[in-house]
């Protein structure tokens, strides 16, 4: 359980958490790292904990450095457990350490734990010299919680991003460079899809905040420190926070007896005879956090159950408030389905995707077992859509 050497007097002693499969609903198959980082100065400073669970891990790292007895001052740079669940551990070795924490960390902080631990709010734009070295914080609320905020390392050029440009992998390497990137960057789209994505907006303001800072390093709560792709990852959430699509589409469905899948099918060909990528995604057989992540870059989302009791299949139904959850912007979307009697489903379907703010293409519904000739129909009417201008 050793430390890692980011730069001078700086060190990852976070933990691995290499068994996770499911984080709050979102689908983990790589696990993921719970990053704290040591500074060693005249005021030795540790920069958020770990989840819980993997205290002991973290305290080793920090040995194999310093004696944790020693640290002066903890940075909260975010609430939620996976940060912060080793402070009351810690601070039963450190007392009389400070906590340094924005002013809705604070609150989230003593309301999780009861705590009365020493703390000092700092305000956006606050520097705190640690002796050769000082920290600059900048409040990020709503990336994406209200507490949160990053930290600026100014002599290292370090930012210690929280939430921001994370991804869910757990490794023994701790540099983008010593991992393959297209990894990184599929778990950072993921990591953006199921978590940021609803705060976009705020992303924005984030982004226009630090791109004012001379940064050689990013490092994030999760997964790897960004160092040698720092441009890719950044021009990245441009793109992901000004919701900018590829002309790319998603097809979720679940069937019961096939009919719905075999509209699905005559939907994709469609999409592929006009040029125009597609995935087809069954429910039955796909995370709904792994669909949001091709969510994030396609222009078209086309949803499809038949019904079941009056009502959409409870697959379809769970991902469909998922995905208003998630609220991504600029999409145009579709609903589909088979039905025996009733047929409510599309219209249900419908009813959400114009929640969302999606704009509808005319839905398609078949009364029980499509045929070859109603296949074909919905072939040809998707295609008009999609080759006429009519969107």
């Amino acid at each position: 359980m050793r430390p890692f050497k980011i730069s001078e007097n700086v060190y990852w002693v976070g933990a691995i958490d290499w068994n996770i499969r499911n984080f709050h609903g979102y689908s983990t198959h790589r696990g993921t790292t719970y990053n704290a980082y040591l500074i060693i100065d005249e005021k030795i400073t540790l920069i958020d904990t770990v989840k819980s669970h993997l205290v002991d891990e973290m305290l080793e790292r920090i040995s194999y450095v310093v004696d944790p007895r020693k640290i002066d001052y903890v940075i909260s740079n975010h609430v939620e457990m996976d940060h912060s669940g080793g402070l009351p551990r810690l601070m039963e070795i450190i007392p009389d350490a400070t906590i340094f924490t924005s002013l809705n960390g604070e609150r989230g902080l003593k309301l999780h734990y009861g705590s009365n631990w020493n703390f000092k709010v700092v305000k956006s734009g606050e520097t705190l010299s640690l002796g050769n070295k000082s920290l600059e914080f900048i409040y990020t609320p709503m990336v994406h919680w209200p507490d949160n905020m990053v930290s600026y390392l100014i002599e290292d050029k370090i930012l210690f991003s929280n939430d921001a440009f994370g991804q869910h992998i757990a490794s023994s390497e701790r540099l983008d460079s010593q991992f393959c990137l297209d990894i990184i960057l599929e778990e950072a789209a993921k990591y953006y899809a199921n978590i940021v994505l609803p705060y976009s907006s705020n992303v924005k303001k984030v982004l226009e905040a630090i791109l004012n800072l001379d940064i050689d390093v990013i490092a994030p709560s999760h997964g790897l420190i960004w160092k040698n792709n720092i441009e890719d990852i950044i021009n990245k959430y441009k793109k992901w926070s000004d919701n900018t699509t590829d002309n790319k589409a998603v097809i979720v469905y679940d069937s019961m007896w096939g009919s719905t899948e075999k509209i699905a099918y005559a939907i994709y060909n469609a999409f592929e005879e006009s040029n125009i990528s597609a995935v087809m995604l069954n429910l039955k057989t796909n995370d709904i956090s792994d669909i949001m992540t091709h969510i994030l870059n396609s222009k078209y989302i086309c949803i499809g159950s038949p019904t079941l009791n009056n009502n959409i299949l409870p697959t379809v139904a769970s991902f469909l408030y998922y995905l208003k959850g998630l609220a991504p912007k600029k999409r145009i979307a579709m609903a589909f389905g088979s039905y025996g009697w009733g047929g409510q489903s599309i219209g249900q379907i419908e009813d959400i995707l114009k929640s969302c703010g999606f704009e509808l293409i005319d839905s398609i519904r078949v009364q029980y077992v499509p045929d070859f000739k109603q296949l074909k129909e919905i072939n040809a009417k998707v295609k008009e859509v999609l080759q006429g201008g009519r969107i």
